[in-house]
């Protein structure tokens, strides 16, 4: 491991961060020179906390109704995670560099399986 691109633990180093309120994009660049722009609907339905995730994979929410949520404000957490605050209020989830890293890379699968769970229960992105 490159000490540059990775911290002592093995997570990937970010080295940007950029909240685009109008377009509710998160966009965030990491020192191997991959770059990910997520949309905060994709972060906000998937987000690592307890609420979305439950305590084990069966407990996972399908979260509904979030097509126009936004970010009002991110805060650093340590040199690990960055916690976001969505226009909806849901504040609770730490979205760590490493968990940030690994929705970049599976982007498409995880938002198509979103869209297939919605589908599947008769849900729907608009509010």
């Amino acid at each position: 491991m490159t000490a540059d691109l990775y911290d002592q633990a093995g997570r990937p180093k970010p080295t940007e961060i950029r909240l685009k309120k109008e377009e509710k994009i998160l966009t965030i660049s990491f020192a191997d020179g991959h770059n990910f722009q997520f949309p905060a609907e994709l972060l906000r339905v998937e987000s690592p906390s307890a609420e979305v995730q439950g305590h084990n994979p069966s407990q996972k929410q399908i979260i509904a109704g979030r097509r126009h949520v936004g970010i009002m404000s991110l805060e650093p957490v340590g040199n690990y995670a960055v916690r976001l605050k969505f226009d909806d209020l849901h504040d609770t989830g730490l979205f760590s560099w490493s968990y940030l890293y690994k929705l970049g890379l599976t982007q498409e699968e995880v938002w198509e399986a979103y869209l297939n769970n919605l589908a599947k229960n008769d849900l729907s992105r608009d509010p």
